[in-house]
């Protein structure tokens, strides 16, 4: 039973409402999981001492702003967790970072350089319209001069946290676009404006303000280790599965 706000809410009300929004596969499946990953750490001799769990304890209060105790169990306490339970949360994390790098860390220069091109990246400006006529039209007065990129997306988009960074998108990476739009972007020039392209919220113009090349940096190498251990989870996961029916 959990307790929220003096409310006494019963597991079965949670799992029926996890089945409602579609959510329950996803939590069985984090549950498998975690399940895996501690056989496979333990059977690798993989441990988290008390004092890497103290300091990634005090990395998060340091984040969160926590500067007493106080504040750390009221945060808790908001949470609906303890603090064992708190630190048994950090100890999963940590061992799953460990078991991740033991697993991979040797073969990370061998996947970026088999993988090079998915880490390329752009810094990349959108706008997004519900309408084709419309995005055509924009496109058009940008071509001509009539009205800046910036100035067009802080108008007419439709996200409105794009629309008050002038339609910075971000820096994205080539293997997070759509691979049509990916050799789009990448084969364009500085300043083009490429679309419109259709997406879930309308129709879209892009425009690409800097091109990044592939380096291998502590970002990339801890996204590939990412990378690989999904993967590795997933096919162990659907084995495990297997090997119960």
């Amino acid at each position: 039973m959990v307790n929220f706000s003096g409310i006494s809410i019963e597991p079965d009300a949670i799992v029926d409402y996890l089945k409602q929004e579609l959510s329950l596969k996803e939590i069985c499946q984090k549950v498998l999981y975690q399940i895996l990953i501690k056989k496979a750490a333990q059977s690798q001799g993989i441990i988290v001492t008390p004092e890497e769990i103290q300091v990634e304890a005090d990395r998060q209060r340091y984040q969160k702003r926590l500067e007493s105790a106080a504040a750390t169990f009221a945060w808790l306490n908001e949470q609906l967790i303890t603090p064992n339970e708190w630190e048994t949360g950090i100890q999963n994390q940590l061992i799953m970072k460990k078991l991740a790098e033991s697993l991979f860390a040797q073969d990370v220069e061998k996947y970026f350089a088999e993988h090079r091109l998915d880490f390329e990246q752009i810094s990349l400006y959108k706008i997004t319209v519900p309408y084709k006529e419309l995005a055509q039209e924009l496109r058009f007065q940008l071509e001509e001069g009539e009205i800046s990129f910036f100035e067009a997306a802080h108008l007419y988009d439709v996200d409105e946290q794009r629309r008050l960074q002038c339609g910075y998108e971000g820096r994205l990476y080539r293997w997070s676009l759509n691979p049509e739009i990916a050799a789009a972007i990448f084969s364009a020039t500085i300043g083009e404006v490429l679309g419109p392209f259709q997406n879930d919220q309308g129709f879209e113009l892009l425009m690409v303000e800097e091109l990044i090349e592939a380096e291998l940096n502590p970002t990339v190498r801890q996204e590939i280790i990412d990378r690989m251990f999904q993967e590795w989870l997933q096919g162990e996961l659907t084995y495990f599965i297997h090997n119960q029916s």
